[in-house]
């Protein structure tokens, strides 16, 4: 019955954007399978760490050893190549040019300093050289991670990496302070940016499209902080999700529907919940003959259409001038005759121009917010209205809200890694001063196996679309069989 999207049918790939961690029913995560869900393992027998031998002991002493005595001929290596290098013809080198002459340096170094290093350690060395010219230095290998979703640096020694969901300390490190300076000072003059004690923080995009940000002392207490979330190059579609097991086929019918016949949509989710992936692929319904602009504070939207017109606020520059917000660039898009409007994320007084354009003829538009459930997504907006000064009657801004939003799509990130959306909500008008809402589709969780994964399920509501009428007049007949719950 339902032939336009393929069918879940197996495990997701390692690494994945949107792992599965619960599955769409109790039988196919095991749930009604084993009678339910098993205990989990005392947090005891999760966190102690077994004994290391004597001979493992000594073999993470030797290779500690090792490592530290890299990064100290590192260290002098790197002083002799800005001695050495022709900085100026950098950019027009080739990379193996320039790795052979790092090599050349390199080695005429070490035999004046006595010190004799195997192939593995000569070759290691030789590619942070390389890393650290033209490249971030240690963050280099973790950019280039195709596992790694996101680096998280707090200080020199503790470098951080989300992988599948989960956070992970690395053995990358910095030298120290001034080294991890000197690589986030390096990315912020790339895009005419300074951080110093009076401007201590900066946000930027890297030359690969991923978001970058960082705070550095005295702000930050113990040691500069950075947080890079990697570029995704790859674009989700709607079968990768289902795959994933993000949301079912049911679910893509009727966001498919939703999409198609000009719904203007919310994607409401924590930090990492998959709010932006969430974006992407639910654009891949827009037709092609619609022209649509996005407007971002960094640009991370990959649409997938032929019109696609996109923008990006910029920040003011050392003088405090220049700055172009998202709100200047979304008065802007209007007037650019526009099908559909995308923000990427709504956070500020540009609520108040998005609601104004979703309710003046840019139907289909979507945005993103923070937030933890459709409700309170509902909540946040009308505190976005407060604090853009409008003085507007409660009433009259729910009165614009409900006016505006027909759906709220939350995205949640949950404990095992695993990105689900878990609710699909629609606003069905004004119930005296009360937004009323109605649930369509939820996630249900239904407990936890023993390593750690949960065990779910995706179900209706039993409630039937408030725009069945709607998606019928633009040709959509979703069978009623969607709507119907598990029982």
């Amino acid at each position: 019955m339902f032939s336009r999207f393929k069918k879940p049918d197996g495990p997701a790939k390692p690494g994945s954007p949107m792992p599965p961690g619960g599955g769409q029913t109790g039988a196919q995560t095991g749930g009604a399978a084993s009678g339910g869900p098993k205990p989990s393992p005392s947090p005891m027998s999760q966190t102690r760490a077994p004994a290391r031998s004597p001979a493992e002991v000594a073999q993470a002493d030797k290779d500690r050893k090792r490592k530290e005595r890299l990064q100290e001929l590192k260290v002098e290596l790197h002083k002799r190549l800005l001695e050495n290098l022709n900085l100026a013809a950098l950019e027009k080198a080739t990379e193996t040019s320039l790795k052979s002459e790092i090599a050349a340096i390199s080695s005429e170094a070490l035999e004046e300093m006595s010190v004799a290093l195997n192939a593995q350690d000569r070759a290691t060395l030789n590619q942070e050289l390389y890393d650290e010219v033209m490249g971030l230095g240690p963050l280099e290998p973790l950019l280039k991670d195709e596992s790694v979703s996101d680096i998280l640096v707090n200080g020199p020694q503790r470098i951080f990496v989300e992988r599948g969901g989960k956070l992970q300390l690395t053995d990358v490190t910095f030298k120290d302070e001034r080294h991890l300076l000197r690589i986030i000072d390096k990315i912020v003059s790339a895009v005419g940016r300074r951080v110093d004690e009076s401007n201590p923080y900066c946000d930027a995009r890297l030359a690969d499209g991923s978001r970058f940000n960082c705070m550095v002392p005295p702000v930050a207490v113990d040691g500069s902080l950075v947080s890079i979330r990697k570029f995704k190059k790859e674009k989700l579609k709607i079968d990768d999700l289902i795959r994933f097991g993000a949301f079912t086929e049911e679910m893509a019918l009727y966001l498919e529907a939703a999409v198609s016949t000009r719904l203007n949509i919310i994607v409401s989710g924590g930090t990492g919940s998959g709010k932006t992936t969430t974006l992407n692929a639910l654009s891949s319904f827009i037709d092609n003959a619609e022209r649509v602009l996005t407007i971002e504070d960094t640009a991370e939207l990959q649409l997938q259409q032929v019109h696609v017109g996109r923008m990006e606020s910029r920040p003011p520059n050392v003088e405090g001038k220049g700055a172009v917000t998202q709100r200047d660039c979304l008065r802007n898009a209007l007037r650019m005759r526009p099908d559909r409007i995308i923000v990427g994320e709504t956070r500020g007084e540009e609520v108040i121009d998005m609601l104004q354009a979703m309710n003046t003829g840019h139907d289909g538009s979507m945005t993103t917010i923070h937030a933890n459930n459709p409700r309170d997504g509902i909540s946040r907006l009308e505190n976005m209205v407060a604090m853009a000064g409008i003085e507007m009657p409660l009433k009259a801004v729910r009165s614009q809200i409900a006016s505006a939003v027909n759906l709220i799509v939350q995205a949640s990130r949950m404990q095992d890694g695993s990105r689900r959306m878990t609710s699909v909500t629609e606003i069905t008008g004004m119930e005296g001063e009360v937004i009323s809402m109605q649930e369509v589709f939820r996630y249900e969780r239904l407990g936890v196996q023993p390593d750690g994964k949960i065990i779910g399920r995706f179900n209706a509501t039993g409630v039937r679309s408030h725009y069945s009428e709607r998606f019928k007049q633009w040709g959509f007949n979703l069978p009623p069989a969607i709507y119907e719950p598990i029982v």
